[in-house]
């Protein structure tokens, strides 16, 4: 193709990216404002952010950042312009007073009202993806929302029955089995069929979500030394053996169980496409400890995009411009990929169908 003809084709529209505030008492505007200033990555996306212009405008104040010209809008705009900053309020005008690192349950309704406006328009086909700040769950359960966390919240607005968390670096996925759940209750939720879905869910998310054809999961044990044969706890063998087995029959790649601590500790991550984790801590610790500035928090298993940084609220740095904005940049990145990704598999199959029923 020549570069004249290069130059004709029609430029694909960026992808439009909600973005919520998350708890507005914590550090969410903050990294949100510095993702915002970051000219190289404001190339490649039109943001909607999600939550309340008079918070927004308060954090950088009080930081001394800089905000563009808002646009403070009840419904997103069919065309959105660099010049000013689309804003979907969800306060009415009437947005909580900013207690930098203070738990509030108005704080607590703002970040959930933000996310469920944010899957809203994800929904509707106004938003290409969502990126969520930092929430804090005991603000949430002081506003009165059952749901643990962003990710169950999302799941039950989409009407999604099978989803996990899956955490995303540049060298390293991990996907859990169980999620927010108190440690005690893990053994008895870490069934065979708990252990096939995730298995499942982040198989095809590899696929559908990062372009991998025929991805790699290793799988972890749930004990010491995943058990050293039955001495150290039953569950490698009644439990995640036959799942494995089962997952092999059914044609995925799967590997394990491995002991999880010389699993990350030899580096044996590197060798596969994603790791299955157990229980939150299980997968989170070794994430967080590699890939801590960086790290994504992706919901594999969505009917829309979501991605999160892997940090909270850190409440004892809020309005103190101390936050670093790298896992937040990080996840619009991903949101970005993942997106565009999926637009092109829509588009491919579209017109695959196209040709066959012309044929």
């Amino acid at each position: 193709m020549s570069i004249d003809q290069e130059s004709r084709k029609p430029v694909r529209p960026r992808p439009r990216i909600a973005i919520t505030l998350g708890d507005p008492n914590g550090v969410g505007p903050e990294i949100v404002l510095k993702c915002l200033s970051d000219s190289r990555l404001m190339k490649f996306f039109d943001p909607i952010i999600v939550g309340s212009a008079e918070v927004l405008r308060k954090h950088a104040e009080v930081l001394e950042l800089p905000l563009p010209e808002l646009q403070v809008v009840g419904n997103v705009p069919e065309r959105i312009t660099p010049e000013r900053l689309v804003v979907v309020d969800v306060t009415g005008g009437k947005a909580p007073a900013v207690e930098f690192g203070k738990i509030t349950a108005e704080g607590g309704k703002l970040a959930m009202e933000s996310v469920r406006s944010a899957v809203q328009l994800c929904l509707d086909g106004k938003a290409d993806a969502m990126v969520t700040a930092p929430i804090s769950k005991e603000a949430i359960s002081l506003a009165g929302y059952k749901d643990p966390g962003h990710t169950e919240f999302i799941a039950r607005l989409t009407g999604t029955r099978r989803y996990t968390m899956m955490m995303v670096s540049d060298d390293l996925r991990i996907g859990l089995v169980t999620g927010h759940i108190p440690i005690w209750d893990v053994p008895k939720r870490v069934t065979r069929q708990a252990i096939l879905e995730t298995i499942e869910i982040i198989h095809d998310s590899l696929i559908q979500d990062f372009g991998i054809d025929r991805p790699k999961i290793a799988v972890l044990g749930l004990n010491p030394h995943a058990g050293d044969g039955g001495v150290l706890g039953r569950e490698e063998n009644e439990t995640i053996i036959p799942a494995l087995e089962e997952a092999r029959r059914r044609g995925y790649l799967v590997f394990g169980p491995f002991p999880a601590d010389s699993f990350f500790g030899i580096g044996a991550y590197r060798l596969y496409d994603a790791v299955v984790a157990m229980y939150h801590d299980q997968g989170l610790i070794p994430f967080k400890t590699l890939a801590f500035e960086s790290g994504v928090n992706y919901t594999a298993g969505l009917p829309i995009v979501r991605t999160s940084p892997d940090h909270g609220t850190a409440y004892n740095i809020a309005g103190q411009g101390k936050a670093s904005p790298g896992s937040m940049r990080s996840a619009i990145y991903l949101a970005i990929d993942i997106a565009r990704r999926r637009k092109e598999r829509q588009q491919a199959e579209a017109a695959t169908s196209s040709s066959a029923a012309a044929s």
